[in-house]
């Protein structure tokens, strides 16, 4: 079936962009397509030494290509703010760094691992960039926010036994009702940036190897048996951070069956995706922790979701 790949991207050529989590994974094949098509990208890595070893690929495969790798760990806020401090004025960001199933950690700020990096910290990033964003921000969200509950009275599991995977599915749930929050308060704004997600579907990459659990090694069969390549699985947040006319508050994943794999279509969400309430509530609970201020509201009506 005929569907959007790489060689149908615009030529990227004099814009820049950010992407986290760009020293491994869909992150490193996002940077690096995005290099091949002439853009300017920023490897915004917790491992620098990996993401250099990504930038020294790209370079020589496309000794043209400009790319420049920088320090961030979403699991800590100075981090955020260092990096947000240096950051020029770009014209992408896409929040693609995460972690998946952990064992119950904290971040340094004392966040539960999952919240605080896949939410949280581009929570933060976003909130500090947003000056300096030219087009639109992606957040890569993924197919388990369908099982997700954002318990705002618990959103750190402090009270609650913790449990990894409906941890995972609430952080993941945060990453919609963020984009689509963010896109509500950009509207009243009068703001052109757009706010978008996408899901890779089910990808091969080392996002499944940190449960600290047998899962580990079902999950890497998994990914030999049914999973689409890396290079699959970066196609949606690839089409969704240069697709010209892409609405914002757009949801782009695979269009195969399932939504595992394929090339990258509009897809829906839950409907817990979509409850304005929740979304309101969850930003200002994430503007207090985070210390992260945007500066621009979005009128609710009490009587919608």
């Amino acid at each position: 079936m005929y569907g959007w790949t790489v060689g149908e991207m615009n030529d990227q050529s004099g814009r820049t962009f950010v992407v986290t989590g760009a020293n491994s994974g869909l992150g490193a094949v996002t940077a690096r397509v995005l290099a091949e098509a002439g853009a300017t990208v920023i490897l915004a890595c917790r491992n620098t030494d990996k993401g250099e070893r990504v930038a020294e690929d790209i370079v020589a495969r496309h000794p043209e290509a400009s790319c420049e790798v920088r320090e961030l760990d979403l699991a800590d806020l100075s981090s955020v703010y260092e990096f947000a401090k240096s950051c020029p004025r770009f014209d992408v960001l896409i929040n693609n760094a995460g972690v998946m199933a952990v064992p119950k950690s904290r971040t340094k700020d004392g966040f539960e691992m999952q919240f605080g990096t896949n939410h949280l910290g581009h929570f933060a990033l976003t909130g500090l960039l947003l000056d300096r964003l030219g087009d639109r921000v992606v957040t890569v969200s993924s197919g388990m926010h369908l099982l997700g509950k954002v318990n705002l009275a618990d959103l750190n599991w402090e009270r609650r036994t913790y449990r990894r995977w409906p941890a995972y599915a609430q952080s993941k749930l945060a990453n919609l009702l963020f984009t689509y929050e963010l896109q509500r308060r950009l509207d009243a704004a009068g703001s052109q940036l757009r706010a978008v997600a996408a899901h890779p579907g089910y990808a091969s990459t080392n996002l499944q190897s940190h449960t600290g659990t047998i899962q580990d090694r079902l999950m890497k069969i998994g990914n030999r048996v049914f999973a689409q390549s890396a290079e699959g699985g970066a196609l949606p947040s690839l089409y969704a951070a240069t697709a010209p006319s892409l609405p914002g508050g757009s949801y782009v994943g695979p269009g195969g069956r399932f939504e595992q794999r394929g090339s990258p279509v509009l897809v829906r969400s839950s409907k817990r995706s979509h409850d304005r309430r929740t979304a309101a509530s969850l930003w200002e609970e994430s503007e207090a922790l985070t210390g992260v201020q945007y500066g621009i509201r979005a009128s609710l009506d009490p009587k919608q979701n």
